[in-house]
């Protein structure tokens, strides 16, 4: 028997400037806030997240889906990243599915985001296109958009958001 979902996905991404990435994801990606928690270093050493205490800001998509931002008390040193992606054991991604993938990029390019594949969509596949850039804390995120959406995703209705 397998595990039983009950609600959307969620993903937590480590961060070392909340504030900073929490406006990154509420303005730039329109990631709605839901809240913000402070929890003690007891609850966090019991949970295997952080030896001290950390705050954990959920926000939430237009479809439910939820990332939880998460700052140790005493944050994380930065890693240093990789040209390619997958040169990176345990590397993950978080992937966004746009309507207008030019549009997408010229948003993130006026918020002062580089993108891995250059300043343009990338046909991956015919109908497919793509484009990799890393969020102000260097988590890496993918633009794609496909020409029919119904066929990748045929389990999803017309329309609905």
């Amino acid at each position: 028997m397998s595990i039983k979902m009950i609600v959307p996905l969620e993903v937590g991404i480590v961060c070392r400037d909340l504030p900073k990435l929490r406006r990154f994801y509420e303005d730039v990606m329109g990631f709605t806030a839901i809240s913000e928690i402070k929890i003690g270093a007891d609850k966090a050493a019991q949970s295997a997240l952080s030896a001290g205490g950390y705050t954990v800001v959920r926000l939430q998509t237009n479809y439910g889906e939820r990332v939880k931002l998460l700052q140790p008390d005493t944050p994380p040193a930065a890693s240093e990243p990789t040209q390619y992606i997958l040169d990176k054991a345990n590397a993950a991604y978080l992937t966004f599915i746009v309507e207008d993938i030019d549009a997408a990029i010229t948003k993130l390019l006026e918020a002062g985001i580089e993108f891995m594949t250059g300043n343009t969509r990338v046909e991956v596949r015919d109908g497919v296109y793509l484009a990799f850039c890393r969020d102000p804390e260097g988590n890496i995120l993918e633009l794609v958009q496909y020409t029919d959406i119904a066929a990748y995703r045929p389990d999803l209705k017309k329309g609905s958001n």
